[in-house]
């Protein structure tokens, strides 16, 4: 569109704590995150070469701007001898994605060997050890799910906290469960949602990480626009700043009808502090 987006769209970088977030987000372009030190990605609309490593990516929806390297990212590993690959979307289009593996099966004439698994809002999936991955419900114009990377811990139950250890020891030996679950979101992955993905989804709010879409920055975009297209406007985050507990917060998956100048002078003006300092926008 004149006036608009301008190309480019190479992938941004940016560290919290030992964590890095990696990747690129322009609707209708393309979007694809990944976290290298987690071992996983969100959204497939690019697969950058050096990406091809990451063994598991979680799909929100399947519009082609969120979609289109999957057959690439499946040939690569395959290519570089890797294991397949492990991708989660929703369950409503696994079987449609493993046709489009199929159809490059035989357009490539060589296999495109990947672990397609279907997943619904509420579900839980166990990464490692350390790790789960939880599902939620977002609404957008097709199927679509978000995604909250947990941090878990055992403690030790109270009653026996200041036991010695021999008698810890014991206990755990004999089958007594003496430790319990914590849980810390770490990093949160709306995708392609109206702002009610976030707020039916309280824990978004307070991840170490969360990773936003603000498709639409401009005042000409109506509350019936929102909703039928399933995206969030700038508005929507000036009204619930007050809710953002996140260390980080990235927002992306800006229209190409904007200029980058454009949203940067309307996000500024409508939150001149950036929500004290933790508000980076992906451009």
């Amino acid at each position: 569109m004149l006036g608009g987006y301008s190309g480019g769209g190479r992938a941004h970088k940016i560290r919290l704590g030992e964590m890095t977030v990696e990747g690129f987000s322009r609707a209708p372009i393309k979007s694809f995150w990944r976290i290298p030190e987690l071992k996983l990605g969100f959204d497939l609309g690019w697969q950058p070469w050096e990406y091809m490593g990451t063994p598991r990516w979680f799909i929100t929806h399947t519009h082609m701007d969120h979609i289109l390297a999957l057959p690439a990212y499946a040939a690569r590993r395959q290519m570089m001898d890797m294991t397949p690959p492990t991708v989660y979307l929703p369950a409503q289009k696994a079987g449609d994605a493993q046709m489009l593996l199929n159809a490059f099966t035989r357009l490539d004439n060589g296999r495109l060997p990947c672990r397609l698994v279907g997943v619904m809002p509420g579900d839980e999936l166990e990464i490692s050890r350390e790790l789960v991955v939880t599902v939620s419900k977002t609404y957008h114009s097709v199927h679509s799910v978000g995604y909250i990377v947990w941090e878990r811990r055992k403690k030790l139950k109270p009653e026996y906290l200041g036991l010695p250890g021999p008698k810890i020891r014991d206990l755990k030996e004999s089958g007594v469960e003496i430790t319990y679950e914590v849980r810390f979101p770490r990093v949160a992955y709306l995708g392609d949602s109206t702002v009610q993905g976030l707020d039916e989804t309280p824990a978004m709010y307070r991840a170490d990480v969360l990773i936003t879409e603000m498709t639409f920055v401009s005042p000409d975009v109506t509350a019936d626009m929102l909703r039928s297209a399933g995206h969030i406007h700038l508005d929507d985050i000036v009204k619930r700043q007050d809710r953002f507990e996140n260390k980080m917060v990235i927002a992306g998956h800006f229209s190409a009808r904007y200029t980058n100048h454009e949203i940067l002078t309307r996000v500024h003006a409508a939150l001149p502090d950036m929500l004290g300092g933790r508000l980076h926008l992906w451009l």
